[in-house]
C-alpha cells in the first residue's frame, strides 16, 4: 500500500510544535441523571496514537463523539489546535472539516460508487471542483487499497472495503486528527485485518489517530499509549508495554483478564 500523505498533521502556522493538538479539561457529559464523562482531562500530541479501552458503558464513543462535538458537552473544556471548540460561539462546521471521524457503521450512501461517496463531502463541505474531488477521492481510494474499486457501489462492495471508503472519505478532507470509532467491530472476523492495515498505514505515515476499539493486538503494535476507561473516568494509562504487562488498577487487570490479548 502506497505511504499515506501527512502533509495534514503538521502544524497550524505559529502554533508551537510541542503544544497538543487536543486538549481536554475536566470534561463532563451527562444524559438526562445518567453521567456518562465523569471528569475527563487528556493531552493528545499531534502525531500520536492513543487507543482507548475498556468496557461497552464506560464513555470510549462519547469521548469521541464530544470531541467533534457531535454531543454537547455538559461541562469542561476540549481545546483543538489552541480553540476552544466548546465555546458558544465555535464553528462547528470547521471543526469537523480538520476533525475526521469513522464510525462502526459505513455511513455510505447507497446510491452513489465508491468515487462519488468520496467526493460528495469534498464538493459540499469544502467546495473543491468536481475534478479536482473526484482527483482526490481517487487518489485516497488508491491508498486504502481500493483503487480497482472506484465506481463500485456500497451494494457491490463487502464489510471491509466499505469500511475503507468511509477512511478514504474521511481522509480526502485532509483532517488534522482522525477518530476511529470501534471501526472493526461490524465486520467479519475475515476483513478486520484489511481495515486495521489501512489504519496501521496511516499511523505509521504520522496521523494524529484516538481509537476505540477492542483489538488488542493492534493496540500492543500501533498505539503510542492506551488508555483505559470505566465508569466515566480514565483508570489507567500508559505505553501499551506497560498497560498489558504491568497494569497497575485492579480493574485494568480484571478487563484484560477478559479479553482475548493474543
Amino acid at each position: 500500500m502506497p505511504d499515506i500523505d501527512t502533509r495534514a498533521t503538521s502544524a497550524p502556522e505559529g502554533a508551537p510544535v510541542d503544544d497538543p493538538i487536543i486538549r481536554i479539561v475536566d470534561l463532563h457529559k451527562s444524559f438526562g441523571e445518567t453521567d456518562v464523562l465523569r471528569g475527563i482531562s487528556l493531552d493528545i500530541r499531534r502525531g500520536e496514537v492513543v487507543v482507548v479501552l475498556g468496557p461497552s458503558g464506560s464513555g470510549k464513543s462519547t469521548l469521541l463523539r464530544c470531541l467533534n462535538r457531535l454531543e454537547e458537552p455538559t461541562g469542561g473544556q476540549i481545546v483543538f489546535e489552541g480553540e476552544d471548540i466548546t465555546a458558544p460561539k465555535a464553528d462547528v462546521n470547521k471543526i469537523r472539516e480538520r476533525m475526521g471521524m469513522v464510525f462502526q457503521q459505513f455511513n455510505l450512501f447507497p446510491h452513489l460508487d465508491a468515487v462519488h461517496n468520496v467526493m460528495l463531502a469534498q464538493t459540499k463541505v469544502l467546495k473543491r471542483s468536481a475534478a479536482d474531488a473526484k482527483r482526490i477521492a481517487i487518489e485516497q481510494l488508491e491508498r486504502v487499497g481500493l483503487g480497482d474499486r472506484t465506481d463500485y457501489y456500497p451494494d457491490e462492495l463487502s464489510g471491509g472495503q466499505q469500511q475503507r471508503v468511509a477512511i478514504a472519505r474521511a481522509l480526502a478532507m485532509e483532517p488534522h486528527v482522525m477518530l476511529f470509532d470501534e471501526a472493526t467491530s461490524a465486520l467479519d472476523p475475515e476483513l478486520v485485518r484489511g481495515v486495521l492495515d489501512v489504519m496501521r498505514e496511516l499511523a505509521h505515515g504520522g496521523m494524529t489517530m484516538i481509537v476505540v476499539t477492542h483489538e488488542m493486538g493492534f493496540a500492543r503494535d500501533v498505539a503510542d499509549r492506551v488508555i483505559f476507561m470505566d465508569g466515566g473516568v480514565i483508570v489507567e494509562q500508559g505505553a501499551p508495554e506497560e498497560v498489558f504487562e504491568h497494569p497497575k488498577s485492579e480493574r485494568t487487570r480484571a478487563f484484560l483478564g477478559e479479553v482475548n490479548l493474543k
